[in-house]
């Protein structure tokens, strides 16, 4: 059965691009100057006031995948490979149609988070588009058409804690893409900053940790494991 992993990279907007009743709005609870810079920083993680800049997804059976980017880079705007990644830029709308067209072709999909995260937020950005979804990215939590690593390792919420991918990682003794300073924290600057191929190389590294998680949950957590 094909299965392949999936993961996404964001940017929020400037508070100060919106009108001043959404700006309102996003700081009704932040009453001192630190809550509202924690609100600035957040903006990158809800469709609402971000875009989709990054789409990864890789086969973990056959080690081969593609990063969909945004770039207005006129230098790297043709498709290039490196270590069996293939990495195409375009605009949101461009790289998210390329990742509906490529998840059709799987019979499962993996995500670390991707059920409170990144599967929602593709929904939300690509009705933003006017792209219609070609298949449920929401399935039944406790089927198999989607594997959320996050609610696997917690045993769905069984857990006190929800730790991050780089705490798991490193509890597994696994390469950490968070391990070379960068966080989804970063994006946003990276993103201003032109630094486009840097994020989709870092959306890569996040493909790579959670094929290794997988496969850690699969022959040591699961129960039967596989193989």
């Amino acid at each position: 059965m094909s299965r392949v992993i999936f993961d996404i990279e964001t940017a929020g907007a400037d508070l100060e691009s919106f009108d001043q009743e959404v700006q309102d709005y996003l700081l009704k609870v932040a009453n001192t100057q630190e809550e509202i810079q924690q609100v600035k920083e957040s903006l990158s993680f809800y469709p609402n006031t971000a875009e989709i800049v990054a789409i990864g997804m890789l086969n973990p059976d056959t080690e081969k995948g593609v990063v969909f980017f945004q770039s207005t880079d006129e230098a790297a705007a043709e498709p290039f490979e490196e270590n069996g990644i293939t990495y195409r830029p375009g605009t949101e709308k461009a790289i998210i149609l390329g990742f509906w067209d490529v998840i059709r072709k799987y019979d499962k999909f993996v995500t670390f988070n991707g059920r409170t995260f990144d599967c929602p937020f593709i929904m939300v950005r690509s009705a933003v588009h006017s792209i219609r979804p070609t298949r449920d990215l929401m399935p039944n939590r406790f089927g198999n058409d989607h594997i959320d690593l996050l609610d696997k390792l917690t045993f769905y919420g069984a857990t006190r804690r929800r730790f991050s991918m780089d705490m798991w990682c490193r509890t597994f003794g696994i390469k950490s893409p968070k391990s070379g300073g960068v966080t989804g924290y970063d994006v946003k600057g990276m993103f201003k900053d032109g630094r486009y191929k840097e994020i989709a190389v870092y959306c890569a590294g996040d493909l790579w940790a959670t094929r290794e998680l997988l496969l850690k949950w699969e022959g040591y957590v699961k129960y039967p494991p596989e193989g």
